[in-house]
């Protein structure tokens, strides 16, 4: 048996086609059906076929075939003799062959389903689907390569539109169409999983089938549906037996329409200051049926949004991001941040660059999760099943706050802030670096005002001085654009690192994010590698060391961020000197964490838990060394040696804590000299240790 599934993996190695989407049981039984035989002298493996009863050679389409027609058979229930492989389907003198066929029940010779299974990429498979279903208007179309699948029902006007699944051999379409969905059957069929697309793959989906030719705007109507349906998921997670109402129940087009702008209007009522009052869904009703079909078997809510975020990356580079940078930190470096700065309930936090606010997001969840440790209720994946602890909605609503200069993502970042804070937010549309124009929004710009009033009057109280310049937060987490100047001499001449006629973005951040902090307050801010060792920037780094602690370095892999793939970054982690005996009084000599992360694949997803878990193992590796040194946001629980340096040994990164003696060395984190010097250091430590 073992040999055989190593023929099979053998033969899928170099193709486009997997066995992910089968089990272990459905890959045996067909293990079981392989043969050999010598052909011109070589022993090559065969199958015996369900259907056309003869031994075919084993090649990466028929092993899928096989599987999927078993599947057919045995999961489905359709009789043997409604199945016909390699089909001829007439182009008028032309004739293809079709993958797989299902034939009606009750006429033969009609084609109801078809497989395609010769184009192992979505879209040229999806094509091929199309022309099929056109030339002999089968209702139905399977695509799958054995790794994902996409079923749809064929519409007037040659549209696609998403299945749930296709009907069982003793169902009909309409049996499918009109299921009825209560959160409990969404999260078991989450198309997401089931079908191993991303949400951001549904999207192309959608524009390449109806969105591209709408005359809409893709990211306003996309933006209006995922608003919605999360409105939807969030009141069917409070009320189980509640059924989903974003779906198609066999509504025509227009009553489906009407269903759906009904629901947005709910949403949006909840949800005040996303959409103004009179927004609309703009889509037609035949191009809205094909969305809603493609979305609404898709769980949006999950432990911390990062489904939606991919999405809205997407849709925030594509419509207007430009030069300006990643907005999108990962939500595993984010996690990372958020428990080395270890916030607290009674602690503020801002971030002043905060596109979907990935660092507001998680910092709530982790003080939820103290919250409710504390008032002893147990968590759910599902957070919205029961509404925030008055405790937790106090704190969302006075210590968590939000930045950016970029509408769209203002808008989707105060959207996931309001559902998480039951209506509570405190992000704010304003250009951070500019703050001395704050007033031309908050004093006169009425429809700003009508917005994000209640936000500002509470940003406005932890002001330590009359103007916006002086804030007293204790946390902040930001990634600030990596690309773009500021050339205006008016917001250059405010600050201190501003050296020439134009200057870096990022480099006034680091400024401007230090004004934000009070004394003794924490900060983590991703940077360009370049910040950590090129000669030129030394000034920067002169900068930071005389205003606060260096507390950390964690050197990213340089594909962290998807849309500028070759841009090396480090997560800088700092906390602002406190005169006197503060918390944090100044230092010439001390130690600093830095650990840097092994390149890994951002686009395979089987690696994402090992990622998660490195990233996990360098927060864990900086807790024990903060208390090791006592730093003043973490305990002083007792320090233990030698599971310090298990924990080290087990990491997938190397890490050395080295005493600092001149402020002129603290910032050279060239990665080669970083890598060397800790892998000595480190190995040295562990060296003594077993000694």
């Amino acid at each position: 048996m073992i040999k055989v599934i190593d023929i099979i993996q053998t033969i899928l190695k170099n193709s486009n086609y997997r066995l992910s989407l089968f089990s272990e049981n459905e890959i045996n039984a067909l293990c079981k059906r392989v043969v050999t035989k010598t052909v011109r002298g070589k022993e090559t493996p065969f199958v015996k076929c369900v259907v056309r009863h003869k031994d075919i050679q084993l090649k990466p389409k028929e092993i899928v075939r096989q599987l999927y027609a078993n599947r057919l058979l045995n999961e489905y229930g359709y009789p043997l003799e409604r199945l016909a492989f390699e089909h001829k389907i007439t182009f008028g003198r032309q004739k293809k062959s079709a993958d797989i066929v299902i034939f009606d029940k009750d006429c033969p010779n009609t084609e109801y389903i078809i497989v395609e299974l010769k184009k192992p990429k979505l879209q040229d498979g999806k094509d091929q689907l199309r022309s099929y279903c056109h030339a002999t208007n089968a209702q139905i179309g399977v695509w799958t390569n054995g790794d994902k699948i996409s079923h749809y029902r064929h519409k007037e006007r040659n549209y696609f539109e998403d299945l749930s699944h296709i009907p069982y051999a003793n169902q009909k379409l309409s049996d499918v169409l009109t299921e009825r969905w209560m959160i409990a059957d969404l999260i078991k069929n989450d198309k997401l999983r089931k079908e191993r697309k991303s949400l951001k793959e549904l999207i192309l989906e959608m524009e390449e089938e109806v969105l591209a030719n709408a005359s809409v705007d893709v990211f306003e109507e996309i933006f209006k549906l995922i608003f919605t349906k999360l409105y939807d998921e969030m009141e069917s997670g409070r009320n189980e037996k509640r059924q989903l109402e974003f779906r198609n129940y066999g509504n025509t087009q227009f009553e489906l329409k009407t269903k759906i702008q009904k629901l947005f209007e709910k949403a949006r009522n909840r949800w005040e200051g996303v959409f103004a009052d009179n927004t609309k869904i703009e889509l037609t009703p035949s191009h809205l049926s094909i969305c809603v079909a493609s979305l609404q078997n898709v769980k949006l809510f999950n432990s911390n949004f990062d489904i939606v975020d991919e999405a809205f990356e997407y849709l925030i580079n594509k419509t207007s991001k430009g030069e300006k940078g990643p907005y999108f930190t990962p939500r595993y470096v984010i996690d990372m941040c958020v428990k080395m700065l270890n916030p607290k309930e009674h602690e503020t936090m801002i971030d002043t660059a905060a596109g979907s606010c990935g660092f507001p997001i998680q910092t709530y969840f982790y003080v939820r999760k103290q919250i409710h440790e504390e008032e002893g209720i147990s968590d759910t994946h599902l957070f919205t099943a029961a509404k925030a602890h008055p405790r937790v909605k106090e704190y969302v609503k006075n210590n968590v706050f939000a930045i950016d200069f970029d509408e769209k993502a203002v808008r989707v970042g105060r959207t996931l802030n309001l559902i998480k804070g039951d209506g509570q937010t405190n992000v704010l549309h304003l250009n951070t670096l500019d703050y001395e124009c704050w007033h031309e929004r908050t004093d006169d710009d009425l429809e700003w005002i009508d917005t994000y009033y209640a936000g500002w009057k509470r940003l406005k109280g932890m002001r330590t001085g009359k103007d916006n310049r002086i804030f007293g937060f204790d946390v902040l987490m930001a990634t600030p654009p990596f690309g773009g100047d500021i050339k205006r001499p008016r917001i250059l001449a405010k600050y201190d690192l501003a050296q020439k006629n134009k200057m870096g973005r990022n480099i006034l951040f680091i400024e401007r994010n230090l004004d934000f902090l009070k004394p003794g307050g924490r900060m983590a801010v991703v940077l360009p590698q370049g910040r950590f060792n090129n000669v030129l920037d030394k000034y920067i780094r002169e900068f930071i060391a005389a205003r606060s602690r260096i507390l950390a370095v964690v050197g990213l892999p340089g594909n962290v961020f998807k849309q500028q793939l070759r841009t090396k970054t480090s997560v800088l982690f700092l906390q602002k000197w406190t005169d006197g005996n503060g918390i944090c009084p100044r230092q010439d000599d001390y130690p600093i964490f830095l650990a840097t992360m092994l390149e890994h694949s951002q686009n395979n997803s089987s690696n994402k838990i090992d990622i998660i878990k490195n990233y996990n193992s360098i927060a864990e590796a900086f807790i024990k060394f903060a208390k090791k040194e006592k730093l003043s946001f973490f305990d002083s629980s007792p320090f233990d040696k030698m599971e310090y340096h298990a924990l080290l040994e087990g990491l997938e990164v190397t890490e050395v804590m080295f005493n600092i003696l001149e402020h002129n060395d603290i910032f050279r984190f060239d990665s080669h000299y970083l890598i060397e010097r800790a892998e000595a250091e480190a190995q040295q430590l562990f060296n003594s240790q077993r000694h």
